[in-house]
């Protein structure tokens, strides 16, 4: 039994060392934004979805027995997507800043709310802790199948320009560790949606290793407007986390102006060469 737990204490502690990371692979983001002066283009959903989950997570871990290290690394999300929050909230404009405020309200405030309500008051313990892992169970499994996006993404364009690989590798191992510490603690709650996790982390190191050397295809919208890639973060323990990458698709605009003024020149200098033709046979003659 101790050689049991000394296991699943391992597997804790690496799921906490590498979800760690995980969490801080937004900062490149807000240095960006905080360059920038604005959060434009970028979207505060990731980090509101991820508050919500580390709160899901901490709540459960609560009621439940030997879940210190859940508690460790969702208190850490909790600060750290807090953060990431409020930095977009100072930055965003107008209209992003009430979107920001109404998904906290939604998520945050009323979700957690229906959540805590209906479940604090069972008096059953087994029963309360039942209900709340399969909430949470229901929400991994919906975080972690976050990332077809980025997969269709991918497929489409044959690029893996909006999928860092790196990320996608650290995503793999910390859901392989989880499971593991879910299941050497008996608790589907925490293993299952790991194993969503892998399958998803692999497919991604798959579709990397097919299109890491073909070249960048430009998705472009009909209006051929500027475009910004979708911000997906994914935290191993939401089970935890929405984290990727931010891609800017710039697409070059044609100088009309410069090719018109090197075809005015051409025409022009056409003109010249003609009339000195024109004027030098006159003067033979």
């Amino acid at each position: 039994m101790a050689l049991h737990l000394s296991w699943a204490f391992v597997f804790g502690i690496l799921g906490n060392v590498i979800s760690f990371l995980v969490s801080l692979a937004p900062l490149p983001t807000f240095y960006l934004i905080y360059k920038k002066k604005t959060s434009e283009g970028f979207q505060s959903i990731p980090y509101v979805v991820s508050l919500f989950s580390a709160m899901l997570w901490i709540y459960y871990a609560l009621f439940k027995r030997d879940a210190m290290l859940l508690i460790t690394i969702n208190t850490f999300c909790v600060f750290i997507q807090t953060f990431y929050i409020v930095t977009y909230f100072y930055y965003a404009p107008k209209k992003e800043k009430v979107v920001t405020i109404k998904l906290i309200l939604l998520f945050n405030v009323f979700g957690f709310g229906v959540v805590f309500l209906s479940t604090f008051f069972i008096k059953n313990t087994f029963t309360r802790l039942q209900v709340l892992g399969y909430i949470c169970m229901a929400f991994a499994l919906a975080v972690f199948a976050a990332p077809l996006g980025i997969v269709r993404k991918v497929i489409k364009t044959k690029s893996v320009e909006y999928m860092p690989f790196t990320l996608s590798v650290f995503l793999t191992l910390g859901a392989v560790m989880w499971f593991f510490y879910g299941l050497l603690l008996k608790d589907m709650n925490i293993a299952v949606p790991n194993v969503l996790g892998f399958i998803f982390g692999i497919l991604q190191m798959v579709l990397y290793a097919i299109y890491k050397n073909h070249p960048k295809k430009m998705a472009e919208d009909p209006n051929n407007k500027l475009q910004l890639s979708e911000h997906i973060v994914v935290d191993v323990v939401k089970l935890g986390s929405m984290d990727c990458s931010e891609v800017n698709a710039v697409v070059p605009q044609p100088n009309h102006a410069n090719n018109n003024d090197n075809n005015n020149g051409g025409i022009v200098e056409a003109q010249n060469i003609k009339e000195e033709k024109t004027s030098d046979a006159s003067n033979k003659v």
